[in-house]
């Protein structure tokens, strides 16, 4: 614990030298012809977009917040939530403009079974970024774990019409749609 902590201390010095409230890097227009290649695209060609429209939103303009996105990210893959939400919440007290950050903490709370401040940082992630479907998606996977199918299936339809050719999504609508009719097994 006293390792992150020195670790989160040299990131905070880092920020406090190059400023917290650094431009971000993702490139808007490069976004736009992402998304809108998005809701045309063929199945074929959805997965390389979908990781080009991530790769972008992960970009944070600084080497420490990227870091800190990093070590969050491998700290979850590792299986450890709460050393994931230390490092995404250093990020996002120093990054607020960062909408990448917003969700990847997200995803460590909803890891923790903290759905209320998963969704916190959705709703923030979508007031930054409304088009970021990997936020939406984890809204309607919140909402089905409340016991909320109508929500989810809402959540849903929204990402479809951002990423039409997600891969699982109209089985999860039509997963939805059966709940809803009172005809799920």
């Amino acid at each position: 614990m006293d390792r992150l902590r020195l670790f989160l201390k040299c990131i905070f010095m880092l920020c406090c030298l190059f400023g917290p409230h650094a431009s971000f890097a993702v490139d808007k227009q490069v976004l736009d012809r992402l998304f809108a290649d998005l809701s045309q695209a063929e199945p074929h060609e959805v997965s390389v977009i979908e990781q080009d429209i991530m790769a972008e939103l992960a970009r944070s303009g600084s080497d420490a917040m990227d870091l800190l996105l990093e070590r969050g990210r491998d700290a979850l893959a590792m299986g450890d939530s709460q050393m994931a939400i230390d490092h995404l919440t250093a990020l996002v007290d120093h990054a607020p403009n960062f909408a990448e950050g917003y969700n990847s903490r997200a995803t460590a709370y909803f890891m923790s079974g903290y759905f209320g401040l998963s969704m916190q940082d959705i709703a923030k992630t979508l007031t930054l970024e409304p088009r970021h479907f990997g936020a939406l998606s984890g809204m309607a996977q919140i909402f089905v774990e409340l016991d909320r199918p109508a929500k989810a299936r809402d959540v849903l339809l929204e990402i479809q019409n951002i990423n039409p050719q997600m891969e699982g999504l109209l089985a999860r609508i039509e997963q939805l749609d059966l709940v809803l009719e009172g005809t799920a097994l």
